[in-house]
């Protein structure tokens, strides 16, 4: 029996999982069952268009990719390959080339549908398991199911929200707020996001792209060398981020396309449940998060426009079956 739709297209959360069997909170088939777009089918032409009308007023441009190199060439989280540049002259004529070495999530990123699946079970979005992922189709080359390509066909393009929680937390009387610790497991709760959401004046429309701003870059700035070492030496590794609840990841569901913050985790690490979001948004919506994006100059045109909306352009790469991609985004006002 097909699930109830609501008025934005989207069954309720209480009916998730849409069919008897497959994981908590999943929406697997709502969309068909070889789906490899998930709540990205949000972003349908007339929302792209209202949102290209609406935001784009002066043609600001800003860049919220983090430099490729940015976390050097020694160590990272994640134990992942950080980025390497080999500069090649072509001798003997004056010309260069560049070859480029790095791990696709050392950076600004968007996590894709083969990154992170249910644990206990072992699927990811629509079902699809790991050994479909590493294996070979029948002509024998490797599979794509799920890949990152499929974003980059029609780009994430939408209406975009910045949730500027480092900025307002330090207005608060709340010393909690005023001691938040980006590299702590430190969970922001929705109530928290839904104030500073009311006191930019920002107005959330269905199918927004969300950004939250937690200062992790700030706070990196601050640490000395040996306070980072042992911050990336943590196994797992420990950070600040929205909070891990059923009451999250229902607002995320009823509201947003995708979702992106500053920070190695979108949400505080490790998990308190005995789930993680990362499973429920990436395996169970088929919805895109964005890490280590770069929101200070974002988070600095928004408070001299006096708005925190904007229109968002995105083109990961097209990397036939890739697991994650640079953003290559921008937001303009």
């Amino acid at each position: 029996m097909a699930p109830k739709l609501n008025e934005n297209g989207i069954p309720s959360f209480d009916d998730l999982p849409l069919r008897e069997g497959d994981p908590h909170h999943s929406a697997w088939g709502l969309y068909g069952e070889h789906d490899e777009l998930g709540t990205l089918n949000r972003l349908t032409d007339e929302r792209v268009a209202a949102a290209a009308r609406e935001e784009i007023r002066k043609g600001t441009r800003v860049s919220l990719n983090w430099p490729l190199d940015a976390q050097g060439d020694e160590s990272g989280y994640f134990q992942r390959r950080l980025f390497h540049q080999e500069l090649i002259h072509k001798a003997p004529r004056v010309v260069n080339d560049d070859v480029w070495t790095f791990n696709s999530q050392v950076s600004s990123q968007w996590d894709g549908f083969r990154h992170f699946a249910y644990q206990k079970e072992a699927r990811f979005y629509n079902g699809v398991t790991l050994e479909d992922i590493h294996g070979v189709d029948g002509d024998g080359k490797k599979t794509t199911v799920n890949g990152i390509h499929a974003f980059s066909e029609q780009g994430i393009v939408g209406r975009g929200i910045l949730i500027d929680f480092h900025s307002w937390r330090q207005k608060q009387d709340d010393p909690d707020l005023k001691d938040f610790n980006c590299f702590e497991t430190s969970p922001i709760p929705l109530k928290h996001l839904k104030a500073c959401l009311a006191a930019q004046g920002t107005e959330v429309k269905f199918g927004d792209i969300l950004f939250i701003r937690t200062g992790w870059h700030i706070q990196l700035a601050q640490l000395t060398t040996a306070q980072l070492r042992a911050s990336q030496s943590l196994s797992p590794p420990h950070f600040g981020g929205v909070e891990q609840s059923e009451e999250m990841i229902r607002w995320v569901w009823d509201n947003f396309s995708a979702v992106a913050g500053d920070q190695p985790s979108f949400e505080s690490w490790p998990t308190s449940q005995d789930w993680a979001l990362h499973e429920v948004l990436l395996a169970g919506y088929g919805c895109p998060i964005g890490e280590l994006f770069w929101l200070e100059r974002l988070a600095e045109t928004c408070a001299a426009e006096g708005r925190w909306s904007f229109f968002v352009t995105s083109e990961p790469c097209n990397v036939p079956g890739g697991v994650a991609s640079p953003p290559n985004i921008l937001a303009i006002f």
